[in-house]
């Protein structure tokens, strides 16, 4: 995991010491929040084949390792298996691909499909991990949601498809670019790419490693919000919205003590009630850090529910007689 978490680092590198090669790019003017500004004002057949033709196999080989692992390994071990070594190695070198392909042709997925759709991914990640997680960790303050087993033993079994593609996808939709913002986001792609290639390894199901990976969306979204907004726009939604997910929900699964949750909750509404009366907008501040809360918690209870009518469905279909 350290070896992989120091690979992230230097890959990361790359892409910032390459980017330099890339100010030369002619692009169109921003055009707003629904607007990607990474893509090219005339794309062509090559530029949407190179990106589309390498997320597949990137996608597709992704896919085929975890489903070898799943019908031929099935079983956790302390080190690696082998499908974990090549794992890692395909995962490399497909990083290498979206590099060249950069410099030559420059444009990711975002010149066809929406910001939305990158950015959606990795927010449904998120949300997925707190229906697998709700039997260890509850969903609110430490009390489970009333789930159904088989709800979340789907989750748990099929995850790692929804994860990959949530990781190769958001990778791909963007052009290998060096700007603050990109570079950090390649580098929490890294490491959900490396999370994903562990997969049957004690260190994919640490809980320390997974929370670190739920918690680099704090860093990323307010990084990115202040590089995109300045000191005064959006960033304490992101920041105290998603570490207000922790307070209600993740640092309940670490066996800390009440008295070291008490202290933390504390911690998390005295920096709100600072940063916000700084301000000069303290009960603004309130309704727009819950935004982000009661959108994963909403998204979650929709994603159970629609993961229940499927369930029951698929069940009914077994059950009727052949004709």
């Amino acid at each position: 995991m350290a070896a992989g978490v120091a690979a992230s680092a230097v890959l990361t590198g790359l892409i910032w010491l390459l980017g330099q090669r890339l100010h030369g790019i002619a692009l169109l003017p921003d055009q707003g929040a629904s607007w990607y500004y990474w893509k090219l004002p005339e794309p062509t057949v090559w530029t949407r084949l190179s990106a589309w033709a390498g997320y597949a196999a990137h996608q597709i080989a992704f896919w085929w390792m975890i489903y070898y692992a799943q019908t031929r390994v099935r079983r956790h071990a302390a080190g690696l298996h082998p499908i974990n070594v090549v794992a890692l190695a395909v995962n490399t070198g497909f990083v290498a691909l979206h590099t060249l392909q950069t410099h030559l042709f420059y444009d990711g997925l975002a010149q066809d499909v929406s910001i939305y759709s990158s950015q959606g991914s990795v927010v449904l990640l998120l949300v997925v991990v707190l229906l697998m997680e709700n039997r260890r960790r509850g969903l609110f303050l430490g009390r489970p949601a009333p789930l159904g087993r088989e709800i979340v033993d789907f989750a748990r079994r099929y995850h790692g498809y929804l994860f990959s593609w949530a990781g190769v996808y958001t990778f791909w939709y963007h052009p290998a670019e060096a700007t603050s913002g990109h570079l950090i986001g390649f580098f929490y792609m890294f490491l959900l790419l490396l999370q994903g290639s562990l997969f049957l390894t004690r260190a994919h199901t640490n809980r320390w490693w997974t929370l670190t990976l739920e918690l680099t969306v704090v860093v990323h979204g307010t990084l990115v919000a202040v590089m995109t907004s300045g000191p005064d726009g959006m960033w304490p939604m992101f920041l105290f919205g998603f570490l207000g997910v922790f307070v209600i929900t993740q640092m309940h699964g670490l066996g800390l003590s009440r008295a070291a949750r008490l202290l933390l909750a504390a911690g998390y509404a005295g920096s709100l009630m600072v940063v916000y009366a700084l301000r000069g907008d303290l009960l603004g501040g309130a309704g727009e850090t819950i935004r982000i809360p009661a959108i994963e918690y909403a998204l979650a209870g929709v994603l159970a529910l629609l993961l229940w009518a499927g369930l029951r469905v698929a069940r009914l279909i077994r059950g009727a007689p052949r004709p």
